[in-house]
C-alpha cells in the first residue's frame, strides 16, 4: 500500500476513536492490525513491546479512571486502555509495513510535502541511533575523569545538543553537495507510485469503521 495513503488512514482512524466510546471497535481494530503484522514475520520481542509498553500508561489511566474517579467507571476504562492499544497497533502497522526513506520520499511525491521537511525529519529519524550512541560515549569518557553524569544531568544533554548542532552542519554540507538545491525541482530516483487498490482500500476501512461505530455499543 501507498505509504502516504496508509499513513493517512492510520490517523483518521486514530481521530475518529478518539471522540468514540467504542469498546468493541476498538478490539477489533486491534485485531485486525495485528493480524497485518503477522504478515510480516516479527520477532517475539517486537510483539512482547507492543503488548506490555502500552500497558503502563493504559493500566495507569484504567486504574485511575476505575478507583478515582466519581462515577468509578470501569467499562469507560477498558474503553480507554484499549484506545491506547488501538493507538500503538495502527502505527505499528505503518512503522513495519514501510521504511522511513520510503515513507520520506511518498510525502515528497504524493502528499507534495517540501521535500527540506520530509528529508529533515529523516535525517532526524536516522540520527536518533547515532545520538543514543553518542550519549554513551559522554557518560563512558565522564565515568574517566571521575565524573559520574546521571541522565537527568544537564551537561548531558548540553553535550549533545552541541554534537547535534554540529551533526546538523555537517548534514546540510553533505545534502548540498549531493545536489540537494532548497526550492528547485528535483528529479525522482524511486516513483512511489498510487494505485487504485489505494484507493479502495482507504474508502473501505473508512465505511468499515463507520458500520462498526454504529453497530456496536
Amino acid at each position: 500500500m501507498n505509504p502516504s495513503w496508509q499513513l493517512l488512514l492510520v490517523l483518521i482512524i486514530s481521530l475518529e476513536i478518539s471522540f468514540t466510546h467504542r469498546l468493541v471497535a476498538n478490539l477489533i481494530l486491534i485485531v485486525v492490525a495485528a493480524i497485518v503484522l503477522l504478515r510480516y514475520h516479527l520477532q517475539f520481542k517486537t510483539y512482547l513491546r507492543l503488548l506490555l509498553i502500552p500497558a503502563i500508561p493504559a493500566t495507569a489511566l484504567a486504574v485511575t479512571i476505575g478507583f478515582f474517579s466519581p462515577a468509578h467507571d470501569w467499562w469507560f476504562a477498558a474503553v480507554i486502555a484499549s484506545r491506547i492499544y488501538a493507538y500503538v497497533f495502527l502505527g505499528a502497522t505503518v512503522t513495519v509495513t514501510t521504511t522511513p526513506l520510503k515513507l520520506a520520499r511518498s510525502l515528497e511525491q504524493n502528499a507534495h510535502l517540501n521535500a527540506k521537511y520530509a528529508y529533515g525529519v529523516l535525517a532526524a529519524v536516522n540520527l536518533a541511533p547515532r545520538t543514543i550512541s553518542a550519549i554513551k560515549t559522554i557518560r563512558a569518557s565522564a565515568r574517566m575523569r571521575g565524573i559520574q553524569l546521571h541522565f537527568y544531568s544537564p551537561i548531558l544533554y548540553f553535550k549533545a545538543i552541541l554534537l547535534a548542532l554540529r551533526w546538523s552542519d555537517q548534514l546540510v554540507l553533505a545534502m548540498e553537495s549531493h545536489g540537494f538545491v532548497e526550492n528547485q525541482s528535483r528529479t525522482v530516483a524511486e516513483p512511489i507510485l498510487t494505485s487504485i487498490s489505494d484507493w479502495l482500500i482507504v474508502v473501505m476501512s473508512i465505511v468499515i469503521l463507520q458500520v462498526l461505530l454504529i453497530a456496536f455499543p
